[in-house]
């Protein structure tokens, strides 16, 4: 891109602060796409090489990829944030993802159980596409649960650490 071009989406950023927000929650997505990989990868290690129950293993990959999630927005989306001390940004960001990690698990556990799995509502339609695409049953349903628990998680989470863990970036 042109410097020229920079510097006009930058003036337009400063006219209007809804560009930084969107620009922050792009940021933000990015960050969380990364965690998203660490949270898939690390979930699918520890279920498949470990033999980890399902919960369990969420649970693992959700911190994992928290940690992860808490440098990069530290770093990267939120700079102006480095000089708040850190014990504290991460506790408030560690307990926003905490309730996150429950509302994560409530979600993956009822759309895999009731849902996805194979004795939920969609079992045939995913048991087909699982065939369809060479995977079992088992796996594409909690890898499924897996990506509407982190859809809506991805919402939660933003809001509330904007609100709260970041609150004094303007």
């Amino acid at each position: 891109m042109e410097r020229s071009s920079l510097l006009h989406l930058r003036a337009r950023a400063a006219a209007f602060p809804g560009y930084r927000e969107i620009g922050r929650f792009l940021k933000f997505s990015v960050v969380g796409a990364l965690g998203a990989v660490i949270d898939f990868g690390l979930l699918n290690l520890l279920i498949q090489l470990a033999g980890f129950p399902k919960v369990i293993a969420n649970a693992c990959s959700f911190t994992t990829a928290v940690i992860s999630n808490f440098t990069w927005n530290r770093l990267w989306v939120y700079p102006e944030t480095r000089g708040e001390p850190l014990r504290k940004q991460f506790v408030q960001f560690f307990i926003v993802n905490l309730a996150g990690l429950f509302i994560n698990t409530a979600i993956f556990y009822t759309a895999d159980r009731y849902l996805l799995g194979e004795s939920g509502l969609l079992a045939g339609q995913v048991a087909a596409l699982a065939g369809a695409i060479g995977m079992t049953h088992f796996d594409l349903a909690y890898n499924g649960a897996k990506v509407i628990a982190t859809g809506i998680v991805l919402f939660w989470n933003f809001f509330v650490n904007r609100l709260w863990t970041f609150r004094h970036v303007r």
